[in-house]
């Protein structure tokens, strides 16, 4: 009995299998935004973080907190980031806190006499505030898009910190030849480095000397967008150096180690193996 039931379920499964193999298959059409998006690859971005070597050039940070002040937090957050923390871009104490009290974006707090919400300043100890109190006000005030927070930005996107930086820079005319599937609607901006095509948030970056450099650096928009990117590179990882200086030296360790491990075994067996 077992073995014509056995028989019959191959049957079936046979049948089954030619009859998918036979069957006429639905026409996929291709992603037209993937094939864009191939056709940009992220441009090429070169920063002092790179590599194992890579360190962070406090100067350039300072500009990049410069541009995400006046240009990005407007509609952006960075709320893994605290005021205290920018003392890793040589601000000294009292920098720190007239930055914070000047932030445009107000922190929500509790008044201690009254036990009322309010906003008040900033101060060093509070993590740099989101503009909008909540998703939903998020959203309304951005035609239903919600802004990220930006301070895992390089490390949540593929293509880390070059994609960023094409991003900002990768506003173009619609072409002419686009097809109609991928023509931005209203609201919607067209950047071929971006996974849809079309975007929500307007070029950010659209003018040189849109911000203006303490330290007398060109301001030119690739500049400004290779500064921010460089500020979000290390918000994302703000402890590289210590990090790499720590791989170097186990690294150091472990080859003096080898050394000693060789030099020890041609001394106590060397002379065993005869």
């Amino acid at each position: 009995m077992v073995r014509p039931l056995g028989i019959l379920a191959g049957l079936v499964f046979v049948t089954a299998l030619i009859i998918a193999l036979l069957m006429p298959r639905e026409h996929v059409q291709p992603d037209l935004a993937h094939e864009l998006n191939a056709e940009h690859p992220v441009r090429a971005l070169h920063l002092a973080s790179d590599g194992v070597f890579g360190h962070f050039d406090t100067a350039q940070l300072q500009r990049g907190l410069k541009v995400y002040r006046e240009v990005c937090a407007a509609c952006h957050g960075l709320q893994q980031v605290a005021f205290r923390d920018l003392a890793a871009l040589d601000y000294n104490e009292d920098q720190i806190k007239a930055l914070a009290a000047d932030w445009p974006v107000q922190v929500a707090s509790i008044n201690a006499d009254t036990g009322e919400a309010e906003m008040r300043a900033a101060r060093a100890t509070d993590r740099i505030p989101s503009p909008y109190p909540n998703e939903t006000a998020a959203r309304a005030a951005n035609n239903n898009a919600l802004p990220p927070d930006l301070s895992l930005i390089t490390k949540a996107r593929a293509g880390h910190g070059p994609y960023v930086y094409s991003l900002l820079t990768g506003y173009r005319p619609v072409p002419a030849n686009l097809p109609a599937a991928l023509r931005p609607g209203t609201g919607l901006h067209y950047n071929p480095w971006f996974a849809a095509i079309n975007i929500a948030m307007p070029a950010p970056l659209t003018s040189a000397g849109q911000v203006t450099y303490d330290d007398g650096t060109n301001a030119t928009v690739d500049q400004m967008a290779e500064d921010v990117t460089a500020f979000l590179v290390w918000t994302a990882e703000p402890k590289l150096q210590q990090r790499l200086r720590v791989g170097w030296a186990a690294f150091g360790f472990l080859l003096i180690f080898t050394v000693l491990a060789f030099m020890a075994y041609r001394n106590i067996w060397a002379d065993k193996k005869h």
